[in-house]
């Protein structure tokens, strides 16, 4: 799904959209402001690259960072979550993985998290491994991934 198409559907629901962002930097938010018109259903984007940046600014427990790492569904669940509550959107994204290169037998490279937050609603996570497919290419396909889950969000009433 287009970054487009994502701001087309949020403005026809009257939807601001949020994102939480480790690996990515940044890219799902930059995908969408490029479109022009898009300050009108983009409300704002955190980079929080560090756990410190991740209980700072979105309020994820360092309790969930100690036991599972930053780069799990628990922590996935907690950026999303703090991105609504720290924001005006009513739906958020949440991004955190390994882009490489490196990564480990149980975290390998290519695996990345995300979670979905909508007001009112259970938070949605999902784990994709999408291989080492270079830190470019994880960024990259993880930005894609993060504009297909929100899209599919916004299909559901």
């Amino acid at each position: 799904m287009t970054a487009e198409e994502v701001l087309d559907r949020a403005r026809a629901a009257g939807v601001m959209i949020a994102a939480a962002e480790s690996c990515t930097g940044g890219m799902v938010m930059a995908a969408l402001t490029a479109v022009p018109g898009s300050s009108n259903v983009v409300e704002r984007g955190f980079v929080t690259y560090s756990n410190d940046a991740k209980i700072q600014m979105l309020g994820v427990s360092p309790d969930t960072l100690a036991a599972h790492g930053a780069v799990s569904p628990e922590v996935a669940a907690e950026m999303a979550v703090g991105a609504l509550e720290h924001s005006q959107a009513q739906l958020a994204v949440s991004i955190t993985g390994i882009a490489g290169p490196g990564g480990s037998e149980h975290k390998p490279e290519g695996r990345v998290c995300f979670g979905v937050a909508r007001r009112g609603k259970a938070v949605t996570l999902d784990v994709q491994d999408f291989g080492a497919l270079g830190r470019a290419g994880v960024r990259s396909a993880a930005r894609d991934h993060a504009l297909a889950l929100l899209g599919a969000a916004l299909d559901q009433p």
